[in-house]
């Protein structure tokens, strides 16, 4: 990646962050053009997902990837420096096309798929409903009878599904789509729109965050600020802004000194930021923009995560141009993180902030952390990791029977290690997985759903290895100390070593390339080889200083 050229004023400064979102932007609205076919002729006419209408290896269309109309109705409606899609018609045309495509290529009951035939996927049909409805505000085409016939269908269908697990930025998408159902369609869509918003803000805890899966992911929270400062917005009367004000807080505590937020010690090891929310909550809560100026520098200098494949980009795209149109123009600037040590007990992370440098760290992720020096990240760690000769793989990034103790001023972490998920589709799997959901999945998508998801995402299964992680600060630096136990003993490890950025949940949005990666591999396989039977693995490291300690 590399740093974009900004726009310039006529004495060759230049131009605001915010003239970053639109060049950013703007720069990608060529590949999502290509993404969508554009033959008016065509059956698949509005398709954005290539895979299906072009190359046709995907035997469904995925309804996630109609969440491009809202994009291309932005730069359609935006006056954005350098935009030469403004007010083209054939913009608007393709605008339309991708809502009518989504219509026409939903189920009979308004939902549609995303990853599996028959999935019912509720994330899928909550993106790209909530892009639909602005779209088609944004065009005027929300009068038209099959258009406006298409989003009733879904926000019923939406409105009355409950998918299995806690994912708080589904249920926020939910939410704001039936806000808008309600100005849009009428008051009939008001208890519906009351009782999703419930739910949602049930889910918040007391440190601010919202539970997505098990826990706290800070990037997905930007999300979901996203729709509660919009809600907050359309519906003052619900007072929102305490419940808005508090996330704002917690990804304020969370956010890395470079502008950066999440990670591998979070709940989805996701890299998410989502600015658009933040700039609407700016009028009331200075705080959010902020947090904003810190991660444009970030995206400005080209070091920001790569959320760009073809599946990703979209959502972070509509984000910067919302963030551009509800810009705020008075911002109180930037202030170096807090001093001292902030638990959160129910997220089960910390940030310890002391002599310039920053750590954030997860202890349900096994004390994987982040440390940053000023504002440059000089160690990341997701712990031990063992490949065994049988091919199965036990990470610390999963752990079981997370301990944390702080015994003076060290950190504490013990646990479990877990087997990491690594099952691959096969020709006979998929074949399986298609037959499974034409017809267990297709009349019960919910069963399916809870079934991958414990096995890719939520389920954790004890591997034979314990962890002691012990991280100490003296001399102006951190040590951090592993001692891992093997109950079974260590011939049967094939492999070992410590990396930075091993995420071992399937989660869409994780495992994006960013450039601090190129931080080494720790490879222990050989000290493994020598320890005898009974004796612990002991790695000892100064931070900063990859190399491992003799111990």
């Amino acid at each position: 990646m590399t740093a974009i050229d900004m726009p310039r004023d006529g004495q060759g400064h230049h131009g605001s962050m915010r003239d970053v979102l639109a060049a950013r932007a703007l720069s990608d609205i060529p590949r999502l053009l290509t993404l969508q076919d554009r033959t008016p002729v065509s059956a698949t006419y509005g398709s954005f997902d290539r895979n299906h209408w072009l190359y046709r290896i995907a035997d469904f269309p995925s309804g996630m990837a109609q969440k491009h109309v809202l994009t291309l109705a932005l730069v359609w409606s935006l006056d954005m420096p350098g935009n030469p899609y403004f007010r083209q018609e054939r913009i608007r045309a393709w605008t339309e096309a991708g809502i009518r495509y989504a219509a026409r290529s939903a189920h009979a009951d308004g939902s549609c798929d995303d990853y599996y035939p028959f999935e019912r996927a509720s994330g899928a049909a909550a993106f790209s409903l909530l892009a639909c409805l602005d779209a088609a505000e944004i065009i005027g085409v929300l009068d038209d009878p099959e258009i406006s016939a298409f989003l009733k269908r879904r926000a019923s269908w939406l409105a009355r599904h409950r998918e299995s697990g806690q994912l708080a930025n589904h249920e926020a998408l939910v939410a704001a789509c039936l806000v808008r159902m309600v100005r849009h369609f009428g008051e009939e869509w008001e208890p519906l729109f009351r009782s999703r918003l419930a739910t949602l803000l049930s889910w918040q805890t007391a440190e601010g965050w919202f539970q997505e899966y098990e826990g706290a992911d800070p990037g997905y929270l930007t999300l979901t600020i996203a729709q509660l400062a919009d809600i907050d917005r359309r519906r003052p009367d619900l007072e929102l802004r305490p419940a808005c004000r508090s996330a704002i807080s917690f990804v304020a505590a969370l956010q890395h000194p470079d502008g950066s937020l999440g990670g591998e010690y979070a709940s989805r090891g996701t890299l998410n930021y989502f600015p658009h929310g933040l700039e609407i909550a700016g009028a009331w809560c200075p705080e959010a923009t902020s947090l904003n100026d810190r991660a444009l520098k970030l995206l400005a200098l080209g070091d920001n995560p790569a959320l760009n494949d073809d599946r990703l980009f979209g959502h972070h795209l509509a984000s910067w141009l919302l963030a551009w149109r509800e810009w705020q123009p008075v911002r109180p600037g930037v202030s170096a993180p807090m001093e001292g040590r902030t638990l959160f007990p129910l997220a089960r992370m910390l940030v310890d902030v002391r002599d310039g440098q920053a750590l954030y760290l997860g202890w349900d992720r096994g004390g994987a952390f982040r440390l940053f020096r000023k504002t440059r990240l000089i160690a990341a760690d997701t712990g031990p990791t063992f490949r065994m000769a049988d091919g199965r793989i036990a990470v610390s990034q999963l752990f079981l029977d997370p301990a944390l103790e702080t015994e003076n001023g060290d950190i504490v972490i013990t646990g479990r290690l877990c087997w990491a998920g690594s099952a691959l589709l096969t020709p006979a799997k998929s074949v399986i997985l298609r037959l499974a959901m034409l017809t267990v999945g297709r009349f019960f998508p919910n069963l399916m759903r809870r079934a991958l998801q414990k096995l890719l995402v939520t389920g954790r299964r004890a591997a034979p290895f314990r962890l002691a992680r012990r991280l100490a600060w003296a001399d102006g630096g951190w040590t951090v100390r592993d001692e891992v136990t093997a109950e079974d003993g260590w011939d049967k490890v094939a492999m070992a070593g410590i990396g930075g950025f091993q995420c071992a949940t399937v989660t869409v949005m994780s495992q994006v390339w960013e450039p601090a990666q190129l931080q080494p591999w720790i490879d222990l396989t050989g000290r493994v080889r020598a320890l005898k039977a009974g004796a612990p693995l002991v790695i000892e490291r100064r931070l900063g200083d990859n190399a491992p300690c003799d111990s």
